[in-house]
């Protein structure tokens, strides 16, 4: 399993003084956004392996659950729900695409008799 490290942070948006500060943090999230990304999509990976069916591969149930976690978990943090619900939606909607992908793409028993 990988972990990941953050980069240093030098500023907070309060000591941040000019634009190029604001850009390199900005850089520097963005860093660390793709790393839990990239690992997030690790998740989809293995429910494509472990799911039986391939309908099982869209649940509206469980968007329906991260969307109503990642809200509650918003609040927590300051993070307008205007920007997080549709970020979500899109993410969830792009890593069933690539989940249903990457099940079209794993052998199945059936695959194996040939």
């Amino acid at each position: 399993m990988t972990t990941y490290v953050s980069d240093p942070r030098r500023h907070t948006a309060e000591t941040a003084a000019s634009l190029s500060d604001v850009r390199d943090e900005v850089d520097r999230i963005d860093r660390l956004l793709v790393a839990v990304l990239a690992e997030r999509q690790s998740f989809m990976d293995a429910a494509a392996r472990i799911k039986g069916e391939r309908g099982a591969v869209h649940d509206r149930a469980r968007i329906e659950d991260v969307v109503v976690k990642v809200k509650a978990e918003c609040a927590k943090r300051g993070l307008s729900p205007a920007i997080a619900e549709p970020v979500w939606r899109t993410l969830i909607d792009r890593c069933i695409a690539y989940e249903f992908e990457t099940y079209d793409a794993l052998p199945r028993p059936a695959d194996a008799k040939s």
